[in-house]
């Protein structure tokens, strides 16, 4: 059974599994997904909340303050988000009739990867993400860093939500 890993950054949807599957269509060998998606930062997007609730402080409004405990709230929060996004991701592989598992990446996604293909032995990458252009443009977006740091396919799809239809090939 071949394994492939799929770097993902929102849950993957029923669609999505489906295109992802499709690609494999008509392969004499069985393939297993191993679907990664990396937790969110809690800390950036403390910060990030901070910085723009600072900048109200200049319209007049009273700024909001986040202790220690609210911290650990957010993070296990995110945590458990990103498990949930990895269970529901694991269900929409396996209802499209594949083998499939996963795990949520604490660290750099990409690192993450690496190590993941090394120690699964994977045999292809799919990265499914929404359209990041400048990113894209610039070759520092996942697949193409991805490229530069594996010996094995690495396919961009875009993620679609489970109301669209993927373009026809």
């Amino acid at each position: 059974m071949d394994d492939v890993v799929v770097l993902v950054e929102q849950p993957v949807s029923h669609v999505d599994a489906r295109q992802v599957v499709g690609l494999h269509a008509g392969s004499e060998r069985p393939r297993h997904y191993h679907v990664l998606i990396p937790v969110e930062d809690a800390s950036v997007r403390v910060e990030a909340t901070i910085g723009t609730l600072a900048t109200s402080e200049v319209l007049g409004t009273s700024s909001l303050y986040f202790g220690e405990e609210d911290l650990d709230r957010i993070r296990r929060e995110v945590v458990e988000s990103s498990r949930r996004a990895v269970a529901d991701s694991v269900s929409a592989f396996r209802a499209a009739g594949a083998s499939a598992d996963g795990e949520v990446a604490v660290e750099d996604p990409l690192d993450r990867l690496c190590a993941l293909v090394a120690e699964r032995g994977s045999r292809e990458v799919v990265v499914l993400t929404r359209p990041h252009l400048v990113a894209e443009l610039l070759h520092v977006d996942w697949t193409s860093k991805a490229r530069k740091r594996l010996d094995v396919p690495c396919v961009h799809l875009l993620a679609h939500g489970d109301d669209e239809v993927p373009p026809e090939e």
